[in-house]
């Protein structure tokens, strides 16, 4: 079930992840994106990355996507001219931790390109359909990044 938090709305994103937390992604999982032009019953898991600069762990809510045992995450940024810093502190350090629901993954992280990039991209608009309008409004190749597990863990 979708979670009530306002997807957009001030601190949206501290109350998503506190929620998934909270309840082990048994709410949080699923997210209401109607009102950015998505569905009602989006799927996000949280990644932890490394701070590029700061050394910190970061963690964050993304839309994702599966295909063949792996997790898919699009670095859209909006459709901005610039990556986001998350996918900047990925294409740094691409060791990552991540969430999906209640299942706690150790993993890397590499962006796809070409024939790949496509048609995960395609399978990503499926997901969540703004992606295709984000992409035609910068002229940035917007990266498409597969999270591939290497293991369980027991916390983020």
């Amino acid at each position: 079930m979708a979670s009530t938090i306002e997807v957009g709305g001030p601190g949206w994103t501290d109350a998503h992840l506190e929620l998934y937390q909270r309840t082990n992604g048994a709410e949080g999982h699923f997210v209401d994106f109607t009102r950015g032009g998505g569905s009602r019953e989006t799927p996000c898991l949280i990644l932890k990355t490394t701070g590029r600069k700061s050394g910190e762990a970061k963690l964050l809510p993304l839309i994702y996507g599966e295909d063949a045992g792996r997790f898919v995450i699009v670095a859209s940024k909006g459709g901005a001219p610039k990556h986001p810093v998350w996918y900047l502190n990925l294409d740094a350090d691409p060791k990552v931790s991540f969430q999906v629901g209640d299942k706690k993954y150790q993993g890397e992280a590499h962006t796809v390109k070409g024939a790949e990039r496509e048609r995960l991209f395609k399978m990503m608009a499926g997901v969540y359909p703004p992606y295709s309008d984000y992409q035609a409004r910068t002229e940035r190749e917007i990266p498409v990044v597969v999270l591939e597990p290497r293991g369980e863990i027991d916390t983020l």
